[in-house]
């Protein structure tokens, strides 16, 4: 039997979905057929992410959602712009690397307030309706961080420690109501802002196939795929958690991660 991921008559919203894994995501669900809100800061951004994923996914129905959602000011023009959506994916994040000892107050309060508190805030907002129609999914991109924290950002990897908690705990508040709940812990990803960090940590001057290569042997020597994962590989883990096909799957923490070596992970 054929499975079918069928989103048509859903309504989603990806935070930060401009660029990366957030616009993989987004051209995934609207391959399914949702319509989908992709948000970015700025008019521009996101006029620009709208264009990009309608060379993939022609027959798009995207909503444009320029929107600082990192701000109560930004959160009430998403929501004046999609009052209510079926499929909200948290996917908005900060990371950088920096030595422990050197983050100040600031910086740890900055991640947490656009890493945690930014979902929080959109759940409180999203998830009464979605209880109400007797029907929805929320996801939190967490990260492999979370769960084996990388030395070089722990002020990063403390905040995907935070949105597991998050996820089962909004996860029990909407148990039995139709509603699912889960966080996915995505491993090291092949975006635009990883290449850049990747850089912060090897050779500058080496060929970028070779520069993967190397980060992956000294800091992530964890993983079975030795490789970064693509956009679209986590993508396709959210599509089909926010279809009817995953509707037994809440509270759940899942991995696409690479696979690990000798790593306790839920």
């Amino acid at each position: 039997m054929a499975v079918a991921i069928d989103l048509s008559g859903k309504t989603a919203l990806v935070t930060g979905s401009t660029q990366g894994i957030g616009m993989a995501i987004a051209a995934g669900l609207a391959a399914a057929g949702a319509r989908v809100g992709v948000n970015g800061r700025s008019n521009r951004g996101v006029a620009r992410a709208l264009e990009t994923i309608r060379v993939d996914v022609p027959d798009a129905d995207l909503v444009a959602v320029p929107a600082d959602v990192t701000t109560d000011d930004g959160v009430a023009a998403a929501l004046g712009i999609l009052p209510a959506v079926d499929i909200l994916v948290n996917n908005l994040g900060i990371f950088g690397a920096q030595p422990a000892l050197e983050i100040d107050d600031s910086e740890w309060r900055r991640y947490f307030e656009v890493n945690v508190l930014t979902a929080i805030r959109l759940t409180r907002s999203y998830l009464p309706g979605m209880i109400d129609a007797g029907w929805g999914r929320v996801q939190y991109i967490a990260s492999d961080s979370a769960v084996v924290i990388p030395a070089e950002m722990i002020h990063y990897g403390v905040s995907k420690t935070a949105l597991l908690g998050v996820s089962r705990g909004f996860a029990k508040e909407a148990a039995g109501t139709g509603v699912t709940v889960n966080s996915i812990i995505a491993g090291p990803t092949h975006t635009g802002g990883v290449e850049d960090f990747v850089y912060q940590l090897v050779d500058k001057d080496l060929a970028w196939e070779d520069a993967q290569r190397q980060f992956m042997k000294d800091h992530r020597p964890q993983s079975l795929l030795e490789r970064l994962i693509e956009p679209r590989e986590i993508a396709n883990m959210v599509t089909y958690l926010a279809s009817p096909l995953a509707s037994a799957t809440t509270g759940a923490a899942v991995r696409v991660d690479g696979g690990y070596v000798d790593a306790i992970l839920p």
